[in-house]
């Protein structure tokens, strides 16, 4: 009897143990589930880049200088955000609709800060932010100046007119960013459209000859807008 109540506890734990192994040995979404969680485990344990700090020095010409903070959220989605501070813009660009400042005297630029935040996704599992991603974001610039106004003779008066352009923009960005196989240095590469409001006061001076002797003449223009702008660029910067 005793012999026999052995087999049987036996045979019972040959069964569960050979279930067991079919269990591991079943290919498909088991090998998937392991290298997400390896990755997502490293990512969280491995001394890896997530914190990046870069700069755009393109977007000084169009009166820009802002500095980005970019924290790897996980091993695909990170958040971005830079602040910076809007000066003289030395570039007419059509597809973003920026006008070029007037460098003549007269003309003085008020500094104004600007600011961006979004969130970025990488297409590939890393364990830290480079390769190819889409981002969404959301940036707010101001670009402001005094123009004083001339007299009949072309002199300056004590009148100043303050011309003011503001723009909120929706940017749908995609790049790559890579870093160094031997250093944090890395680079950003992007490229999007990107929905811009508008609200400008622009302030025309143009030189009348109708009359007996030149005046200078000015109007002050309000309009706000809605449109498309396009933008490309380059960060550079330094993972740590």
């Amino acid at each position: 009897m005793i012999i026999r109540s052995l087999r049987s506890y036996f045979w019972l734990a040959a069964f569960v143990l050979l279930s067991a192994s079919a269990v591991q040995a079943q290919p498909g979404k088991t090998k998937v589930v392991l290298y997400k969680d390896r990755v997502a485990a490293a990512f969280d344990t491995v001394d890896c880049v997530k914190n990046v700090l870069k700069i755009n020095p393109l977007v000084f010409f169009r009166g820009e200088i802002p500095v980005y903070y970019e924290r790897a959220i996980s091993h695909r989605l990170s958040l971005e955000a830079g602040i910076g501070v809007t000066l003289r813009n030395y570039l007419a660009l059509s597809f973003t609709g920026d006008d070029a400042d007037d460098f003549g005297a007269g003309t003085e630029i008020i500094p104004r800060l600007s600011f961006n935040v979004g969130f970025r996704y990488y297409f590939v599992d890393d364990l830290e932010p480079q390769g190819g991603y889409a981002q969404i974001s959301f940036a707010h610039l101001n670009f402001t100046k005094d123009i004083r106004t001339k007299g009949p003779t072309g002199e300056f008066t004590d009148v100043v007119l303050r011309d003011d352009r503001t723009y909120n923009d929706v940017r749908f960005l995609f790049g790559y960013q890579m870093l160094s196989s031997n250093s944090n240095w890395l680079f950003d590469v992007y490229g999007g459209p990107a929905f811009r409001d508008r609200f400008n006061v622009k302030v025309q001076e143009r030189l009348d000859l109708s009359g007996d002797r030149p005046t200078w003449a000015y109007t002050v223009e309000e309009s706000k807008s809605q449109g498309l702008a396009f933008f490309l660029g380059v960060k550079v910067g330094y993972g740590f």
